[in-house]
């Protein structure tokens, strides 16, 4: 017979690490995490530059920790050691490179549809994140300048005109970086950055004094084309104006279509669940970015684990 493991996880995020850690501490041993990519935290891993900064009261929210994992403030690769290391010290499986389809509630718990089989599971909780798909602009994207299009700082080069494009956390990270070697505009439709954390508009803020960057607030796009090997964006008043390349940065979207295929309701753009962060698929939980707002906080995340944790404990 099919092994059947007592829990599986979709997605190797915080949310996803706490929820198996917790529930070995709890004394769960049979727990499998599914990862699409090559390694846990792909979020952090291809969208937080070296060296960002990685806070637990993530945008000011005070969060205290319910749990046994421990996390304070640290940079990028801090946070991705921390978690090497509580995957290490528990005999957690995770496989990589484990993209999931569907999941479908059968007899015996459910049955996790992966490329080329399936897992089964007792309980499920999903944990995937928003920015494992970025948004993209509503208008379109002309297949010649595809290449100059990007949505994190890979490909970027120096000495060009960079245009980075939203107002929020990541679009400064990048614009501040960028401006070192490259000129660099900012674009926002918002006439400030008041999104971002205290430490980000006060970076953005100098670099504007000593004209190391432009922002141009309050300002739409609405169109992109291909002139002469670069990318020309128009503007809502009309003006246009040429770049080398542009980074979007205007955050992530729910898999609709992966929550509705595997029987998840969603409201306001969230899945639906209870305080316990049960879907309305008895036995399946979703947990972290998925559930937030915007997403981000990693000590949320770690407090969705916990919870779930304990709530299965006690069924």
């Amino acid at each position: 017979m099919e092994h059947v493991y007592e829990l599986a996880i979709i997605g190797a995020g915080p949310a996803g690490i706490a929820t198996a850690i917790e529930s070995y501490a709890l004394g769960m041993r049979d727990i499998v995490v599914l990862e699409k990519d090559e390694n846990h935290n792909a979020t952090i891993r291809k969208f937080y530059k070296d060296n960002k900064r990685v806070d637990k009261d993530w945008k000011g929210q005070k969060v205290e920790l319910d749990g046994s994992i421990y996390f304070m403030d640290g940079t990028k690769e801090s946070t991705l050691d921390f978690f090497d290391q509580l995957l290490d010290n528990e005999a957690v499986e995770l496989k990589t490179h484990t993209e999931v389809q569907k999941i479908v509630k059968i007899k015996e718990g459910f049955e996790v549809f992966i490329a080329g089989g399936s897992v089964r599971a007792k309980y499920v909780v999903v944990t995937i994140g928003r920015m494992g798909k970025p948004n993209k602009p509503d208008y379109k994207i002309p297949p010649s300048i595809k290449n100059q299009i990007h949505y994190t700082l890979d490909g970027c080069s120096h000495g060009e005109k960079v245009m980075v494009v939203g107002g929020g956390d990541s679009a400064i990270e990048y614009a501040v970086e960028l401006c070192v070697r490259n000129d660099v505009t900012i674009c926002y439709r918002r006439g400030t950055f008041r999104r971002a954390n205290p430490t980000n508009q006060a970076d953005i803020y100098k670099v504007m004094v000593e004209s190391s960057l432009r922002a141009m607030l309050n300002t739409e796009i609405v169109e992109l084309e291909s002139e002469s090997g670069k990318v020309k964006v128009i503007f809502s008043d009309g003006e246009s104006e040429l770049f080398d390349r542009l980074v979007y940065a205007i955050g992530g979207t729910t898999p609709s279509g992966f929550l509705q295929s595997s029987g998840i309701r969603e409201e306001d753009g969230k899945p639906v669940h209870d305080e316990n962060y049960q879907t309305n698929v008895e036995g399946l939980f979703v947990a972290g970015d998925i559930t937030q707002e915007s997403g981000g906080s990693i000590a949320l995340g770690l407090n969705h684990g916990f919870a779930i944790a304990n709530y299965i404990q006690s069924l």
